[in-house]
């Protein structure tokens, strides 16, 4: 694996990037690193990111020299440890009102929509990070045939539960927002709960299944 980059962000805070594409072992690198730097001194924050991870440091207390002498350190030694995920089932309804861009999906990759369907519940997806808004999930481990562009255009407001495909990657909104991904299903599993522990269902690392509670027109 090529090595990455660490340079300022900042006065405060490192970032640690890894060149494209994203694959499973380059998050597994992610997240061991970002569990060892949670363990340093003068760390404020660990954010682990997309092929990247920032921490917010102390500069008063630590030089970000060393702090970035530790961090490649951290990197190089994680390897390509695996996470400890659980395995997660969301049942999803697909298509009609719950996936109104199920037919887009299908027109784009020439399948009918219960190819994309049966292929998208059939593939096995990692959690390589949290991010956008408290929760989402974006998943790697989307089948090529299903890779489809964003929306040209946003919707401004975007159901909670709905299941898209933005690009390579298959995601999960746990609330309402404004969203530019294709929506091709949605689930009625909480993907976001402040009263829970942790809040958010799908941690990074954690395995995901989808199963089929319907196909709609």
């Amino acid at each position: 694996m090529s090595q990455p980059r660490i340079f300022p962000f900042g006065d405060t805070a490192l970032v640690c990037e890894a060149p494209p594409p994203a694959t499973l072992d380059c998050q597994r690198r992610v997240w061991a690193a970002a569990q060892a730097a949670r363990d340093w001194p003068h760390v404020l924050e660990v954010v682990p990111g997309m092929n990247n991870l920032t921490i917010v440091f102390d500069p008063l207390e630590t030089a970000s020299e060393e702090l970035a002498e530790r961090l490649r350190a951290a990197w190089d030694a994680a390897g390509n440890s695996a996470a400890a995920g659980r395995a997660v089932e969301v049942p999803v309804q697909y298509g009609g009102e719950f996936g109104p861009d199920l037919a887009v999906v299908a027109s784009h990759t020439g399948l009918s929509t219960r190819e994309v369907v049966e292929r998208h519940a059939g593939g096995d997806y990692t959690v390589f990070f949290l991010g956008f808004q408290p929760g989402f999930a974006y998943m790697g481990g989307l089948h090529e045939s299903l890779h489809t562009p964003r929306r040209a255009e946003p919707r401004l407001e975007v159901p909670a539960g709905s299941v898209g495909i933005g690009g390579a990657q298959t995601g999960l909104y746990p609330a309402v927002s404004p969203g530019g991904w294709q929506l091709i299903g949605r689930t009625d599993v909480p993907l976001f709960d402040p009263a829970r522990t942790p809040p958010t269902l799908l941690q990074p690392g954690d395995q995901v299944r989808f199963t089929i509670a319907g196909i709609h027109e």
